[in-house]
């Protein structure tokens, strides 16, 4: 016997790992539309153009991290496809 019955395998954790990952560009998203919902109304409504600029600096930081997490997610979906065509 090579483990315990429950234990996963290697390809398994790295699909929970991409389960969770998933998970978080689901919450960047949200972080995108409630940051540009605050952008639109300091920079519309309230006419304040120094808080519509710290958010804008947010907002863009918020989509490079969407973006890099998007490329990531893709990234270990390709190695785990391989692995498991592999071990077909």
């Amino acid at each position: 016997m090579t483990g315990k019955p429950d234990e996963k395998t290697d390809l398994e954790k790295s699909r929970d790992i991409i389960s969770q990952l998933k998970e978080m560009q689901h919450y960047s998203e949200a972080n995108i539309e409630k940051l540009t919902e605050f952008w639109l109304l300091f920079d519309g409504k309230m006419k304040n153009r120094d808080m519509a600029d710290k958010l804008e600096l947010l907002l863009s930081q918020q989509n490079t991290f969407h973006d890099s997490l998007t490329s990531v997610v893709s990234d270990f979906e390709i190695e785990c496809n391989r692995i498991e065509n592999e071990m077909s």
